[in-house]
């Protein structure tokens, strides 16, 4: 018994040998058949991409993997988990790795690839390995690694909005290595900043080669490369672009193909020539110059879509002129209400506006109210008051912390008119407050420093302005009226206070002479100028806005440094001569012997008199 045990012993394992030579022998001869089988394909896999070294070597260690898996390719039987609702993974999934995961496919591409990315986080810009779960944890793969827009972009060009990209965290220093490294890496955040202790994949880095647009303001541009020391190293052409064309012979032929593109594009009523040269009037408004048309076609394209609906509603075939006016009408209903209000309160008498007769130390000043999408120009009342002192002008608004630097600097400037104009041979004693009545915010501008002036000069001679004429304009220290903004806006705002109060044909507005070629007034006022019913005044210098307001001549200066009688400018030197003869009396000094008589103030009794 014992020696048939070892029989059969012996003869199961030379079974056993057998068996494993036999399938050792099935194994060669299937991986040769193999190898046969596929040698044919890549030889041309190989020849077709010899000049790529890394992917020949890829090939050919595919090959070797084929060769010796062979066994995945044939039928697998399923055995299904003793899981309800639980399948195992498919065979299919053991095939995976041969699977090739274009992350990028240009394929079809004619030209250069041209990406936006209008969302630039970090893994929309650099990529994504995505994550999916199974049996309650997370599991990746190859397969799931995503391109980022730089990669998508590879060779040709990526559009960002700067303000976009410094928005979304991580993207702006990633977007700077990928640059200078010239390489994208893909990998989770967590795994860059050292967050995440599970293991994932690390795709080597694909070198990549493109141009990389940034659009942006001016202000944050100047930040970068104040601040970024990599900025100006890694962006060195900088490409501004205007707002603003010139008014050329070919410029109405630009808008309207605009026009008619838009109208083809999204089914709109095509423009007439009417309605294009008042598309072409509001564009040039839009930028305030009667030489210059505006390139911000986003507005200017809802005003064609706008015109458009307003044509179609009354059964129009083509867009005209009055639709077009009609829609900018329509927009500008729907966001004046402020403006509608500020008009009621100075109709009722609630904000205190004279467009009518003549007053003292009193002058409408201009300004302009910018809401965002609209603006609007108002009259605001600028009142002077002079009496004895030597504090000089003082700034009301300033004191009260309601004034900004530049209306600092324009009041500082009357100081400086002052004193170079009046007191060159003797020092100014004058005490002055200047004021914006019923002003509640912070003034700022110097355009109203004109206006000021006026209103100072008026208060201390006692000449009265006139209240219907309005006055806009910076001034220098000689006496020079500076341009201004907000112009048509400014004038449009006086305008409908005047025709809310009455129109007398006497009102009008005083403007600088630089500004006329920024006149671009709504089509009302443009009838009432014609009509005589409201006046526009362009001047060059103060004497000539006083002369208007004041209705006497200004006066130049003589040889013997005086001013003819009768002007405006000798009653000013009149008066300062007189308020500092009083203030040296007052101060216990002599009086001077050494002014004219008509100029002289005496004491007598204890009161001051003007000499005869």
């Amino acid at each position: 018994e014992k020696e048939v045990h070892e029989r059969v012993h012996r003869f199961v394992q030379q079974v056993r040998v057998i068996r494993e030579e036999v399938n050792r022998k099935l194994d060669e001869l299937n991986r040769r058949v193999v190898r046969y089988a596929s040698e044919d394909a890549f030889e041309r896999l190989q020849e077709k991409y010899q000049d790529l070294p890394h992917v020949a070597e890829y090939i050919a260690s595919l090959q070797q993997n084929i060769v010796a898996n062979f066994a995945d390719f044939l039928p697998q039987p399923e055995t299904p988990l003793p899981f309800t609702g639980i399948d195992a993974a498919p065979a299919q999934a053991l095939m995976t790795r041969y699977a090739v995961n274009v992350v990028v496919d240009n394929s079809g591409a004619q030209g250069a690839p041209w990406v936006e990315e209008v969302n630039p986080t970090y893994n929309n810009l650099i990529g994504r390995i995505e994550k999916r779960g199974r049996f309650g944890t997370l599991f990746t793969h190859f397969t799931f690694i995503k391109a980022g827009s730089l990669l998508q972009a590879n060779g040709g060009y990526l559009l960002l909005n700067i303000v976009d990209l410094l928005r979304n965290p991580f993207s702006w220093e990633a977007l700077k290595r990928a640059i200078k490294n010239r390489e994208v890496k893909i990998e989770d955040i967590g795994d860059l900043y050292g967050i995440s202790a599970t293991t994932v994949l690390k795709p080597d880095p694909i070198p990549v080669r493109l141009r990389v647009i940034l659009m942006g303001s001016p202000l944050i541009y100047h930040l970068l490369r104040t601040f970024d020391e990599d900025f100006a190293k890694l962006f060195k052409v900088k490409v501004d672009f205007d707002l603003e064309q010139e008014w050329t012979d070919e410029a109405p032929l630009q808008y309207g193909r605009f026009a008619a593109w838009l109208c083809r594009k999204e089914g709109l009523l095509h423009l007439d020539r009417t309605a294009v040269a008042a598309l072409l009037e509001q564009a040039a408004r839009m930028v305030g110059h009667q030489k210059k048309l505006s390139l911000q076609f986003s507005p200017i394209a809802d005003l064609i879509r706008e015109a458009s609906h307003w044509a179609h509603k009354e059964g129009k075939a083509t867009v005209s002129c009055s639709d077009v006016r009609r829609a900018v009408k329509e927009q500008t209903y729907r966001s004046n209400l402020y403006e509608e209000k500020i008009q009621e309160w100075i109709a009722e008498g609630t904000l205190m506006i004279d467009v009518g007769g003549t007053a003292v130390g009193q002058v409408n000043g201009l300004s302009v109210i910018d809401l965002g999408d609209f603006s609007f120009g108002r009259p605001s009342r600028i009142t002077a008051r002079v009496f004895m002192g030597q504090t000089g002008i003082v700034n009301i608004e300033r004191e009260a912390k309601l004034s900004g630097k530049t209306h600092n600097k324009g009041v500082l400037i009357l100081s400086g008119y002052l004193g170079g104009r009046y007191g060159r041979e003797d020092p100014i004693s004058l005490s002055a407050t200047l004021c914006f009545e019923q002003s509640y915010v912070e003034v700022e501008g110097d355009s109203a420093s004109a206006a000021e002036l006026a209103a100072l000069l008026s208060a201390l001679t006692e000449i009265p302005l006139r209240q219907g004429i309005a006055l806009t304009g910076s001034m220098n220290q000689r006496g020079e009226i500076q341009p201004i903004g907000g112009v048509n806006e400014k004038i449009e705002g006086f305008y409908d206070t005047c025709k809310i109060l009455g129109l007398t044909g006497e009102q009008g507005v005083v403007i600088p002479q630089q500004n006329v070629k920024h006149l671009m007034l709504k089509e009302e006022v443009v009838d009432a100028v014609a009509a005589g019913r409201f006046h526009i005044y362009a001047v060059s210098n103060v004497d000539e806005a006083i002369e208007i307001l004041t209705g006497q001549p200004a006066g130049t200066l003589q040889p013997d440094g005086t001013y003819p009688e009768g002007t405006i400018n000798a009653a000013v030197m009149k008066r300062l001569q007189e308020m500092e003869e009083r203030m040296r009396i007052v101060a216990g000094g002599e009086p001077r012997t050494d002014l004219p008589p008509s100029r002289l103030l005496v004491e007598t009794n204890g009161e001051l008199k003007r000499s005869l």
